[in-house]
């Protein structure tokens, strides 16, 4: 690891009004361990009430100023590696994710054991980790973007479980120098994120960081090593699919050069489509902040077509 940012410098939002704690060069290789922080989770576990909690939810760590980065450009962010500390959480907080109703208005929380069999979740269920980043983004154009609610064009709290070890997200540039932040690790989570948390824990997310010129993205996309993965952000369930549609489209003619027939049939029999992250992509209610407006979709190209 060439550069450690610790959950210190922790922010409650994506802003260029962030003073950056680090300036790279891209393309360099160089590794930067982003520390993250849930101290809000410990909290939540030992005063069972959400106004005694005072550590800010879901904090970011950052900002990284990208030399070179300029709006137009897209911010290539490769995952090498997440650590974990010993244990994680499953939290319910009232009002948040699509189970609220049936557990009710108490806060609920379990610490999770964690080491190399896996996340123990209950006495008789161990399940192999699976690390993630939940939240990454660069900063928009002007003021700031949440880190919790809702996603947006730029990242944010995205929620999707292809953002681990080994892929790369690519992320619009908005502002000069990109201003990259990273929160939210989970050494687990189901796609979807039901619940609106995983198995939360604090660590150190590796990554390198390059930039795309003149890569203009209106959402992010994710490359793993078998997959192109496309980020559909919309008010609605359709419209985000077809947003998502119509980048994995582009993507095809565009970059690609595959005719627009061709792209249309390969399309309907190999690119499939999934629910992203539960955080929606519209402000949400201030009456009930953790209830996702809008939806986040993901469409994923197989490589073995192009």
């Amino acid at each position: 690891m060439d550069h450690f940012l610790s959950k210190a410098h922790g922010r409650t939002s994506f802003s260029a009004e962030h003073e950056p704690v680090l300036r790279v060069r891209p393309g360099t290789g160089e590794v930067i361990g982003f520390e993250t922080n849930d101290a809000e989770y410990e909290e939540m576990d030992r005063f069972k009430d959400l106004d005694k909690v005072t550590t800010p939810f879901n904090p970011v760590t950052g900002p990284v100023h990208v030399e070179g980065a300029q709006p137009g450009d897209a911010l290539a962010v490769t995952v090498h590696g997440i650590d974990f500390k010993e244990y994680g959480w499953s939290v319910s907080i009232p009002g948040s994710g699509a189970l609220t109703d049936v557990m009710g208005e108490e806060i609920f929380t379990r610490k999770i054991p964690i080491d190399e069999a896996g996340a123990h979740l209950t006495d008789t269920h161990v399940v192999p980790l699976a690390p993630m980043i939940g939240c990454i983004g660069t900063a928009p154009a002007t003021g700031g973007n949440d880190t919790v609610m809702p996603s947006y064009a730029e990242g944010g709290n995205i929620d999707i479980t292809d953002v681990g070890p080994g892929s790369t997200v690519y992320l619009p540039v908005r502002v000069e120098g990109a201003y990259l932040f990273v929160g939210d690790l989970h050494a687990v989570m189901a796609q979807g994120e039901s619940t609106f948390v995983a198995i939360e824990t604090e660590g150190v997310a590796r990554v390198s960081v390059d930039v795309v010129k003149d890569l203009p993205l209106r959402a992010p996309r994710i490359e793993t090593a078998t997959e192109w993965i496309f980020v559909g952000i919309g008010d609605t369930v359709q419209e985000s699919i077809k947003r998502g549609y119509e980048d994995a489209f582009c993507f095809l003619t565009q970059e690609h050069g595959f005719s627009k027939e061709d792209t249309y049939v390969l399309m309907s029999a190999t690119v499939h489509s999934q629910l992203g992250g539960p955080t929606g992509s519209q402000d949400p209610d201030p009456l009930h902040p953790f209830q996702a407006i809008g939806s986040v979709t993901i469409h994923r190209v197989p490589k073995s077509i192009l």
